[in-house]
């Protein structure tokens, strides 16, 4: 379509990565909790895609071009060009869909896939919310002069009691659901990787650490998670306090003050 085609010349223009070939997929991303699941689905199946960078700096999430990807003006975004340059939003949304196009990382047992997908809306109505709330008080607003302790508590609280939930369903299991590494692993683990960011402790979770170590050990993830670049101040790495100072500057006009 011409409107669609309008777009993807205007990406080309941004920084990304690319290979000598045609990828079927590419995939509009930044350096977040949410922006690096896709990441890890396509470095650790092998496919061969188009790496877009969204500048929150400059906002691009937020502009006209992009929001005719994603109209919620979020990452990540994908789109299929083998499929007729078919979009998709939402990280866990992606998920499913590359775990359907190239039946990976998916269980074909019908109980196990429903197992699946009742963990991927635990991550998605319960753990990723609650920390990145946890995240956004304590490292956006706060710095901005709106420091609510009540809001931080109920998130750190909230956090900490799903991560309970997590550990205690760990107990005797290697991964999530089934014996087989898929995609609620990649959708559960970015935001537990970085607790420290959030502020919730992870004391007292062995099985929890067990399954973030596994996870951390394989080389692919830990390439997908230096990419469109490296946020090591994440997870505790780096220089934190120029991090959080950058951050929460990108941001500053999205909180309201008393």
């Amino acid at each position: 379509e011409p409107q669609l085609l309008c777009i993807r010349s205007r990406t080309l223009s941004l920084r990304s990565s690319m290979s000598s070939s045609t990828p079927e997929v590419s995939v509009y991303t930044a350096a977040t909790q949410n922006g690096w699941k896709p990441l890890m689905f396509l470095e650790e199946a092998g496919i061969e895609y188009k790496l877009v960078y969204i500048d929150f700096d400059k906002r691009e999430q937020k502009s006209e071009w992009y929001l005719k990807i994603n109209p919620n003006g979020r990452i990540p975004a994908l789109i299929d060009h083998s499929n007729g340059d078919y979009i998709v939003m939402e990280s866990n949304a992606i998920l499913m869909y590359l775990a359907d196009k190239y039946k990976r990382f998916i269980p074909e047992d019908p109980k196990l896939r429903w197992d699946c997908m009742q963990w991927l809306f635990f991550q998605t109505g319960g753990v990723g919310p609650m920390m990145g709330q946890a995240m956004y008080f304590q490292r956006i607003a706060a710095p901005n002069g709106h420091n609510d302790e009540f809001a931080i508590r109920r998130y750190v609280d909230e956090s900490r009691r799903l991560l309970e939930v997590l550990d205690k369903h760990l107990d005797g299991r290697t991964w999530i659901v089934g014996d087989d590494y898929s995609i609620v692993d990649m959708a559960m683990f970015t935001y537990p990787k970085c607790t420290f960011w959030a502020k919730v402790s992870v004391e007292g979770l062995p099985n929890l650490k067990a399954w973030l170590a596994r996870i951390d050990a394989r080389p692919l993830t830990r390439k997908a998670l230096l990419l469109p670049e490296p946020r090591p101040a994440f997870w505790g790495e780096g220089d934190v306090a120029a991090i959080e100072a950058q951050n929460s500057a990108r941001f500053s006009t999205d909180v309201k003050k008393d």
